[in-house]
């Protein structure tokens, strides 16, 4: 592992964290040899359950039955799509081989099992094999819910056939603590999940043996996690994934002996970390969106688990997951689509298996079917799992409408009609993430993500990849990657590793006018100790569309880049000082600016420049970028937006 990466993470713990390291690392050397093996996690007992899932599956609509029914029929077709690859079509007369649980399907490569102790395996700057998260993924076992749907539904003897062979062939090639699926709690956590909620949905249609091995899994998955939790700068959604495994593990087989306390650990757990992860104004601790989402469909599963068995967890849970349900309707365009701002890896909790484009509007809904309220923005048109399982609601309002200020989580969204066009936009003054690494932060302080009439124009370029990325993951969390201002071409915080931040810029909302009229004006400090300024940002109303006017105090004799990242679907014309702007057939505005200065726009190009966008993880493509380039006076630079009426392009 390289010694670079150990000196920027030693940096970012403090004494309590480097002592809880190396206490762990003992740990883990002590384990090798001691807790290995199947033998020791048999043990016997009923059918693990979570109340209230099956019944749920029951008793949802029908239109989303079918689509649950469609999705197993995906899976039993042999094929399986995750992160933007695509896994070798499954061999009926092997559907399940050992090597499947290694497989990088990008590279070939097969990544160590049995045959490796699990914390032997230098996962993180491994290149030649690929990114681990692909092999984690399959490993999930998520592609088994909704083949327990289907035969919880229909009894289908295909569906019930697949899993057993799945379970089957996972449990001879992977004994605890031996490869590659055991160095990671929060995929242990995610894995529990998958098989308690195929015990609950088709149980009773197992055979004997299987349900005996999923017990002996979950057995020794429960062991892990409560023997290596995360803590201090790891203690993100990693640990709320532990938690919550270990505590729906304990809730559905309180017969082992480490579910009592494991219960109680859960509930004061879950409730602290629901009021550290989602702040009181209900954005994600994290900054991601999706991040947010992942945090809160642990909870919620949690919440619904423990309410249907009789044992309800803190109310301040519930008002926390309320909270975040608002922020996302406020995010969210008319079809559930949120801005793919900071990290993004397609976690998932709940799952039919395939790509989600409206992950964190399908949670709002299903906490608002929780919650038994009407869904607080709208929702996604895709039919998910967790619509049956948690009974989400069928209705899907309007967006609200404004302008809402999330202070402490750092958002200001505005929703109003200019020049006859549904305008939305999302202005960036939140901190750079979560926990001393922020460690799925992207630079992008003061950026602007803005749609007409739903269609996206200034994007957030996503995230792409994460282990295996590279030059192409610093890409995607820089600043010039973002809709913002970039000074000397350096980035407002600090890279340290791909997870890590050695200096954060801090943000801060200096004021908003709400109304017609309205004004945001932000600021960070990124720029003040290299180059002695802050950037300053005001986001302004006009008549026929919105301006941003951009300020450097102190003037420094360097160059700005203002960026405008444009989705894959725009054109542009640039003419002069202005620039404009369509999608298809239909104008979507046009872009002036008040100072002289190197305009650029290009799609495509190499890592570091250019234009790109990544709509999911694993895929990048080209689209436009609009750069003004030049140095800025003291009254700094405008940006004039125009909304151009809906009209075709002559």
């Amino acid at each position: 592992m390289s010694l670079t990466w150990y000196i920027h993470r030693l940096r970012a713990m403090g004494p309590a964290e480097i002592a809880h390291r190396f206490v762990e690392k003992g740990k883990k050397l002590a384990a090798r040899g001691r807790m290995e093996g199947w033998a020791r996690y048999r043990t016997s007992g009923p059918l693990p359950l979570l109340p209230g899932l099956a019944e749920n599956l029951t008793a949802a609509p029908e239109h989303v039955k079918q689509g649950i029914l469609a999705a197993s029929r995906e899976v039993l077709s042999g094929r399986y799509s995750a992160l933007g690859a695509d896994w070798p079509p499954r061999d009926p007369a092997e559907p399940f081989p050992a090597t499947i649980w290694r497989l990088d399907p990008v590279t070939g490569g097969l990544w160590p099992g049995s045959e490796a102790y699990c914390f032997d395996i230098p996962y993180r700057h491994e290149r030649t094999l690929g990114d681990i998260k692909y092999v984690w993924e399959y490993n999930r076992l998520q592609f088994l819910q909704p083949l327990a749907a289907d035969a919880a539904l229909t009894g289908n003897p295909d569906a019930v056939e697949a899993i057993e062979a799945a379970i089957d062939s996972w449990y001879e090639a992977n004994p605890p603590f031996r490869g590659i699926c055991w160095n990671s709690g929060i995929e242990l956590g995610l894995r529990a999940i998958s098989l308690l909620v195929v015990t609950s949905l088709c149980g009773n249609h197992l055979s004997d043996a299987t349900v005996e091995r999923i017990r002996t899994i979950l057995h020794a998955h429960q062991a892990w996690m409560a023997r290596y939790p995360s803590r201090f700068s790891s203690a993100n959604n990693h640990l709320v994934a532990e938690v919550a495994g270990e505590f729906l593990i304990s809730l559905a087989m309180p017969e082992l002996p480490l579910s009592g306390g494991l219960l109680a650990k859960g509930r004061k757990i879950l409730a602290e970390e629901a009021n550290r992860q989602i702040l009181a104004d209900g954005v994600g601790a994290e900054q991601s969106p999706t991040y947010g989402a992942f945090t809160a469909e642990f909870l919620l599963l949690c919440c619904f688990a423990a309410r249907a068995a009789g044992q309800p967890l803190a109310k301040g849970i519930e008002e926390r997951l309320a909270l975040f349900s608002t922020f996302i309707a406020w995010l969210s365009d008319t079809r559930g689509r949120t801005p793919g701002i900071c990290d993004d890896d397609e976690g998932r909790v709940i799952s039919l298996s395939r790509h989600e484009p409206a992950y964190a509007a399908s949670v709002s809904a299903a906490i608002a079917g929780y919650l038994g309220r009407p869904a607080a923005g709208p929702r996604p048109p895709e039919v998910e799992l967790r619509d049956a399982l948690l009974r989400a609601p069928a209705d899907s309002p309007a967006p609200p409408a404004g302008i809402r200020t999330f202070a402490e989580g750092g958002y200001t969204v505005v929703r109003q009609t200019r020049n006859g066009r549904d305008l939305h936009i999302v202005m960036d003054h939140a901190p750079l993430g979560y926990l001393s690494i922020a460690a799925h932060g992207h630079a992008d302080a003061l950026s602007v993500i803005v749609t007409v009439d739903g269609e996206p124009l200034f994007v957030d370029p996503g995230t792409y990849l994460y282990h295996s990325g590279g030059e192409w993951r610093d890409w995607f969390r820089s600043t010039r990657a973002h809709n913002t201002l970039t000074l000397a071409g350096a980035d407002q915080s600090t890279m340290s590793g791909a997870f890590n931040w050695s200096h954060k810029a801090t943000a801060s909302l200096d004021s908003v006018d709400d109304g017609e009229n309205w004004r945001i004006v932000a600021s960070h400090d990124g720029y003040l100790k290299r180059f002695g300024c802050l950037h300053r940002r005001t986001v302004a109303s006009t008549p026929l569309g919105f301006s941003v006017h951009d300020t450097l105090t102190g003037n420094p004799d360097e160059t700005a880049e203002i960026v405008f990242q444009l989705s894959p679907a725009c054109e542009v014309e640039v003419d002069g000082q202005k620039v404009r702007i369509h999608a298809g057939k239909r104008w979507l505005a046009t872009l002036s600016f008040s100072l002289p200065g190197r305009i650029e726009s290009v799609a495509g190009g190499p890592a570091g420049s250019g234009g790109w966008y990544s709509p999911q993880f694993g895929i990048k493509l080209p689209a436009p970028r609009i750069v003004w380039k030049g140095t800025l006076p003291p009254d700094g630079l405008l940006t004039s937006v125009l909304l151009v009426p809906d009209e075709d392009v002559g």
